[in-house]
């Protein structure tokens, strides 16, 4: 029982802020250990392999994405279906949940791997791919989602501990697994001389032992979400349930990457120094999106447990909580990041040009990260209670479709550097006005008038 509580929260009484920050910190935390190690891949090739080797490796999360984020989607599904599941007292359909939730990650890592291997270079080809840099992108992409069934497990099983407020034993597999990717990075780069085949290989080792270590932790875990490799079977109701709040959730993530491909298309035409220079520069990008989207999490779970047990008026504090932290974490980091970088960019490059064309990027995109929040963190609780397709609407028309339409006449007119930069903070504006105003919708229709009644 000891050992139940420790990994478990009460997110149904009790004080709120100081559970949302123990939830948002560890799994903050965990996300930016993860991008750290991931921008060692970017360090190590960039100051050891070059800046060629910096841009094929920097430049190909919008390809990555693409594929993978209709999957990560679905583990969004199994986070909020198991959290409500919990919040209503139903055990049974939890821990079906979570045995539906471990298979189906195995099964999509897999379809992605041959995706992958199929189309990277036709993708790489559609986005205009510099020629000095397209065969090291092709090799690292191929190498990258051969460990797509353990970066899929991993996602789910990080889901399943978060659906009941264990954010930091996911945080120790990265700890773990993190240190032991930087060390091979090092080996296989500055050792071996493999360039980004080594960086490729370190990270899919890295992600065998994260996975690996989450499985275990499921395995041997002494409460109900305890997983049996013997038990494993796809649920269809409940699956069916994870799809209908994952799905949207992923497709919402997948347009994201479309448009990101299209603007990395519109990058890869201004030139491989350029590319360089955004690819430094997006790891302080995902720094704060990855604060945000711990704030976001937090909403999606501590709604999804409170809308699963009716208490409402506790959903509204959530929302309220978890945007206002958000909002202050991501300015003051933001700030740092925009008074520092120039400094900061030097782990990843030594050549002026590029750092003059990171330090840019991130004048023009950091602080904008403060209206993205409220995108993220109010579509969350919309999926919290059970309204997926709704943000994904939104978001597809508000900032995806905006997006593309900018690369495609306004940056195809004036193809500038500073004119490509300006389509984040425009987009991020008109999403965002559009998502508050359908959350107060979706909030009424959902619980408001319940809350009015009860008065």
């Amino acid at each position: 029982m000891t050992e139940i509580k420790k990994n478990k929260m009460d997110m149904l009484s009790g004080s709120l802020w100081n559970k949302i920050l123990m939830f948002a910190v560890p799994l903050a935390a965990s996300s930016m250990l993860q991008q750290l190690f991931n921008s060692a891949d970017v360090a190590v090739v960039g100051r050891f392999a070059g800046s060629r080797a910096l841009a094929a490796v920097g430049s190909n999360g919008p390809v990555i994405n693409l594929l993978v984020n209709i999957f990560v989607g679905l583990s969004v599904g199994a986070n909020v279906a198991i959290a409500r599941y919990l919040g209503a007292g139903n055990r049974e359909r939890a821990k079906r949940a979570a045995h539906t939730a471990v298979l189906v990650a195995v099964i999509s890592g897999l379809i992605i791997c041959l995706l992958g291997m199929i189309i990277t270079r036709p993708i790489l080809t559609l986005m205009s791919t510099p020629d000095d840099i397209i065969n090291l992108s092709v090799l690292y992409l191929r190498i990258y989602f051969t460990g797509m069934p353990f970066i899929m497990l991993y996602n789910f099983g990080s889901a399943i501990m978060r659906s009941r407020g264990d954010t930091k034993r996911p945080l120790l597999c990265l700890t773990v697994s993190g240190v032991v990717n930087v060390l091979l990075n090092l080996f296989f780069v500055i050792v071996c001389k493999m360039s980004v085949a080594g960086v490729g290989i370190a990270t899919v080792i890295s992600n065998i032992i994260s996975s690996g270590m989450l499985l275990y932790f499921l395995m041997t875990d002494k409460s109900d979400l305890r997983i049996n490799i013997r038990e494993l079977k796809i649920d269809k109701t409940i699956f069916t349930e994870i799809a209908r709040i994952g799905v949207p959730a992923g497709l919402q993530g997948m347009v994201f990457s479309l448009s990101n491909v299209c603007i990395q298309s519109g990058l890869n035409s201004l030139g491989s120094d350029y590319v360089a220079g955004s690819a430094a520069a997006i790891n302080f990008e995902f720094m704060l999106y990855f604060l945000l989207n711990a704030f976001t999490q937090a909403c999606v779970t501590f709604t999804g447990q409170n809308y699963g047990a009716g208490n409402y008026k506790r959903c509204d504090r959530v929302a309220v909580l978890c945007s206002s932290m958000a909002f202050a974490a991501i300015t003051l980091l933001s700030v740092f990041f925009i008074i520092f970088g120039k400094y900061l960019l030097v782990f990843y490059t030594s050549e002026p040009i590029v750092i003059e064309y990171a330090v840019m990027r991130m004048k023009y995109v950091l602080i904008f990260q403060t209206v993205n929040m409220f995108t993220d963190v109010l579509s969350g609780s919309m999926r919290g209670m059970g309204c997926s397709l709704v943000p994904t609407i939104i978001t597809a028309a508000g900032a995806c479709g905006l997006r593309i339409l900018w690369v495609y006449t306004v940056f195809a007119k004036s193809p500038d550097f500073r004119t490509l930069l300006l389509v984040y903070p425009v987009s991020w504006i008109v999403t965002s006005v559009a998502i508050f105003a359908a959350f107060m919708v979706v909030r009424k229709i959902s619980y408001g008038d319940k809350i009015k009644a009860e008065r």
